[in-house]
């Protein structure tokens, strides 16, 4: 992306904020990899570029995307931390440093060296999360990247990717960014098991048009009446979570009922129960299937009513039921929470009460003694 662009997407929801230090990180940055490559043969920066682009999907703020951009300049080039400070300030600079301490720890197998690591990695979430975001944005655009390397790095980054990366953006609550990634690690580590999950899905996706279609048309009959602003999103689930559910259950695909589902996007919570009174109305509700996440959210923060319905052809159609406050949480999680707001009185006075569970967590991870019992608690 190039930089009038990454300026645009940034001004579609900081409009007010003055874009001088973005592109003061983006000319700097790019001329201090001038000279390297990646695997790819790509010019390096484009991995910089694509760090800050995830993050300004997210719609961070203007201190994370500067870091985004300068994340590798202290590991991968001769500018030092005074040069940085210097430029860009302190905040800037402690979340490079943060980033750069991230990846100087080498992950191994035994458990003693796993677990020193990755104590270091939370206390870096615990002074500044942001941290923890620009290094799953890095990690990301790496996974994406991860064809150009041997197949013994691919399988070790990958590993590493599901084992530890993916679970702490469950964590999160990141969602969106769980599922990507850890389709990107199955990928490699089960390509035949890959290929076959996605071709079953395609075909179970062409298959399920006329269920949701039919679903969908009822629907909108019924709410056409209730003027409830809505919106239908269908969802699929991520190809190593249904692969994760069959092994799991010890199922075949065909037998997993909630591979495909649909979510029903409105504007206030009192909508959301209007909505689900509506869909039990008008369909059969699979016993046992409703969950109220709403009432009770989940501890990293997330929202939604669930619940199964059986479709007018007979099929099962899982439901989410949220607003679209809920569905960015679910999708962004905790990076939901730095989003600008288009004024001061809307910012989320509760963050640092929603931090607390993490905190506490945290907290609890460091007195833990054996390794063993730190990386099963992870």
């Amino acid at each position: 992306m190039e930089k009038a662009a990454l300026l645009t997407e940034f001004k579609t929801y900081a409009p007010h904020i003055d874009t001088a230090p973005l592109e003061k990180a983006y000319d700097f940055s790019k001329r201090a990899h001038a000279n390297q490559e990646r695997a790819s043969g790509e010019h390096y920066f484009v991995h910089c570029e694509a760090v800050a682009q995830t993050l300004i999907e997210f719609k961070l703020d203007m201190p994370t995307i500067c870091a985004a951009l300068l994340h590798d300049v202290l590991e991968d080039t001769p500018i030092t931390r005074e040069q940085l400070a210097s430029e860009f300030g302190e905040e800037v600079t402690l979340l490079v440093e943060g980033v750069t301490k991230l990846d100087a720890l080498q992950f191994s197998s035994h458990d003693v060296a796993q677990a020193e690591n990755w104590r270091k990695m939370l206390l870096a979430t615990a002074q500044d999360i942001r941290v923890i975001l620009i290094k799953m944005a890095d990690r990301l655009h790496n996974m994406t990247t991860l064809n150009y390397l041997d197949r013994e790095h691919q399988l070790r980054i990958a590993h590493e990717t599901l084992s530890l990366y993916a679970p702490l953006a469950h964590r999160l609550g990141m969602f969106r960014l769980k599922g990507m990634l850890e389709d990107l690690a199955f990928q490699y580590m089960h390509p035949k098991e890959y290929e076959e999950l996605e071709r079953k899905v395609q075909e179970q996706t062409r298959g399920r048009d006329a269920s949701l279609n039919a679903f969908k048309a009822v629907l909108d009959e019924h709410l056409s009446k209730m003027n409830i602003p809505i919106r239908v999103a269908t969802r699929t689930k991520s190809l190593y979570s249904i692969y994760e559910k069959m092994q799991r259950q010890d199922k075949p695909f065909e037998d997993i009922q909630d591979a495909l589902g649909v979510r029903l996007i409105t504007d206030t919570i009192a909508n959301c129960y209007a909505l689900l009174g509506t869909v039990h109305t008008i369909f059969k509700p699979v016993s046992g299937s409703f969950t109220d996440y709403i009432s009770v959210p989940k501890i990293n923060l997330y929202q939604s009513l669930h619940t199964t319905i059986v479709s007018p052809l007979g099929d099962f159609i899982e439901i989410q039921i949220r607003t679209e406050e809920m569905h960015r949480t679910a999708e962004y999680g905790i990076a939901a929470h730095w989003r600008y707001k288009s004024s001061p009185s809307q910012k989320d006075v509760h963050l640092e009460e929603k931090l607390n569970w993490l905190r506490q967590w945290i907290e609890w991870l460091q007195d833990l003694k054996s390794p063993r019992e730190f990386l099963e608690s992870l």
